[in-house]
Parts: structure tokens; C-alpha cells; sequence
């Protein structure tokens, strides 16, 4: 169950319960319905303060709004716990399996485009930059396409709208482009928050090691088209299923994935699409590495474990390539 799914999991449970009587109907009660991570210690998958919300448009004690909820949500597909904690914070997990399933499918479904919606789709932005700003010139350039894929319109200028602050890189370079190619210069400028000046290190931009953020997030992708691409020579494809629990990592960070371009969009801050894309990397691989590899080994037949990871590593590639393209980097299938 993706986080959109289960925000319309919850938006039902309060539709029951608004119609069983046991909430009354009020302004306020049918606003969008937020889901997120829990804090660090908290309890499950995802939490929300929906009760809180409730119970404020009600005058009703939010661990009463609460308690009502969480009957609603246990009795929902795909939601294995619901607690209640702090004030009235509805804490919830989900049934594993189903909750790759969903994501799995949805990433599938959507494919490069997965994460993106109409969050910003009332907004109108021009970000200006000058022609001898190189760095102003991509950052905006990401900028446009981080809000265009939330619905926003918007364009770069030369000549008017907002200028974004941004730190020039260091060292600067007569040709950055020559130096380093289009992919590791924007990766480069863009994985530096606005404010950081950007170092332009051939020596550690080019480097084909796992301690490169661009080579680790590239190569992961590279790998994931490749598994689907060995699986298929041996006769067998992707299919949405549990992988075990060898995946809840990057079921987890993938599920994240949504969430993360909505604020970098808002914030206007493509290094969180950049830092993200690294911690994908790192739980593909780790994925990878538990389930001791995805592919059937010696000749053995795939069974529907293997047909799951195989559909969970696609999900990762296929957000690891829409994600670089957001930063305008290319993701090759060989690395």
C-alpha cells in the first residue's frame, strides 16, 4: 500500500464512521488526509494526525476520534496494526506483502512518473538566471521540472522572475562541461544544497567505486535493468508478490518515494531528490545482498519468490531512473 492509498484508506474509515453516526458530519472533516513516516522510535509504517484534525472541527477529545478510527482502519485490506499514541496520532503497519504488492504495481503502472501529482498545480513560477550562471542555470532547470512533475507551470528566463541564491562552485573551471561531462556536472551542482558551494573533483565525480554517490546510484539502476534483462533469458519475468523480508528496506524507502518529491518540489530543493536517490541505491543493494541474489541460482526453476524481488528490483531501477532524470543525469543500462 502506497502512502496516497492508504491517505484514501483512512479518508474511508472516517466515511464509515460518519455514516454509522458515530462521528458527525462537519467543515474541516474532509480535508486531505496526511500520512508520513513516524518519528524515530515510533511504532510502524506510517502515522497521521487525521484524529487530531477531527476531533478540532468537532470540539471532541481527538483519543476518542481516534479509538473510533482505528477499528475502521483494522478492519482495512492491507493494515496489519493500528495504535494510538501521543495525543491522538493514529500509528499504523501494514500487512507486508500487500503493501509491496500495491507499490510494486503502482511503480509499474506509473513508471518513470511515479511520485509525481497536482500538489503544486495552482502554482505559476519563473526562475531567473543569468547567462553566465552556469550553476543558477541548472539548479533552476531542476527546479522547473521538480514542480512541473507536481503539477505546477513554470520556466527558466534570463530576464525576469525569482533568482534563486545559489553558491558558485569551488574550484571554479574555465569548462566544467569538458572536465567532467553533463552528468556529473549536474550532479555535482545539484546534490549541494542551494546555499553549499559545490566542489567540481574529477578525481571523485569520475570514480567508478561505491564511495561515489553518482556511480552507486547509476550502477544500481544498471544492475536492476540487467536482472530483469538475465531474467528474461532464462524464461521468466517480473510479477508483483512478497519478496520476503529481505525487502522491507526498499519497499520502504520506495514507498517514501512520493513524499520526498512533493517537499523537494515545495522546498525547491533538488539535493532531497539526490540524497534520496543514494539511500535507494544503498537499499536495492542491500536487498540484493539478504535475499541471496534475486535470480534462481544452478539451473533451479524461478519460483514466486524469485518473480517478486525480480518486480521489486524493476521498482527500484525505475525509480532510480526517473529520479535522475528529474536532476538531468542520464541512466545508462551499462555502467
Amino acid at each position: 500500500m502506497t502512502p496516497a492509498e492508504l491517505s484514501r484508506t483512512v479518508q474511508h474509515a472516517v466515511r464509515r464512521a460518519v455514516d454509522a453516526g458515530e462521528i458527525e458530519e462537519a467543515e474541516g472533516v474532509w480535508g486531505r488526509v496526511v500520512v508520513a513516516p513516524p518519528r524515530p522510535g515510533g511504532f510502524g509504517d506510517y502515522a497521521t494526525n487525521a484524529a487530531l484534525q477531527i476531533a478540532s472541527a468537532l470540539g471532541r477529545p481527538a483519543p476518542e476520534i481516534a479509538r473510533l478510527l482505528r477499528g475502521r482502519l483494522l478492519a482495512s485490506e492491507g493494515v496489519a496494526e493500528v495504535r494510538v499514541t501521543g495525543p491522538g496520532f493514529l500509528n499504523i503497519a501494514l500487512d507486508g506483502g500487500s503493501r509491496e504488492r500495491s507499490l510494486v504495481t503502482v511503480v509499474a503502472r506509473d513508471g518513470a512518473r511515479y511520485g509525481h501529482g497536482d500538489e503544486l498545480a495552482d502554482t505559476d513560477l519563473v526562475l531567473r538566471a543569468a547567462e553566465d550562471d552556469l550553476r543558477a542555470q541548472v539548479f533552476a532547470d531542476a527546479v522547473v521540472r521538480l514542480v512541473q512533475a507536481q503539477g505546477a507551470r513554470a520556466r527558466r528566463s534570463s530576464t525576469e522572475g525569482l533568482a534563486p541564491r545559489t553558491a558558485p562552485p569551488t574550484p571554479v573551471v574555465r569548462d566544467p562541461y569538458a572536465l567532467l561531462g553533463e552528468d556529473a556536472l549536474h550532479w555535482a551542482l545539484l546534490s549541494a544544497a542551494a546555499h553549499d558551494r559545490p566542489v567540481l573533483d574529477p578525481g571523485t565525480l569520475l570514480a567508478q567505486r561505491a564511495e561515489n554517490p553518482l556511480f552507486l546510484v547509476r550502477y544500481a539502476h544498471s544492475r536492476a535493468r540487467r536482472l530483469v534483462g538475465n531474467a528474461r533469458e532464462l524464461g521468466f519475468g517480473p510479477e508483483a508478490g512478497e519478496s520476503g523480508a529481505e525487502g522491507a528496506g526498499l519497499v520502504r524507502v520506495l514507498g517514501e518515494w512520493p513524499s520526498v518529491l512533493r517537499l523537494a518540489a515545495r522546498r525547491r530543493a533538488p539535493e532531497r531528490v539526490a540524497r534520496e536517490l543514494v539511500l535507494v541505491a544503498g537499499a536495492f543493494f542491500d536487498f540484493h545482498d539478504r535475499c541471496g541474489g534475486v535470480l534462481p541460482l544452478g539451473g533451479h526453476k524461478p519460483l514466486a519468490a524469485h518473480r517478486a524481488r525480480l518486480a521489486l528490483a524493476e521498482a527500484a531501477g525505475t525509480v532510480l531512473a526517473g529520479g535522475l532524470s528529474l536532476l538531468g543525469v542520464s541512466a545508462p543500462e551499462f555502467v
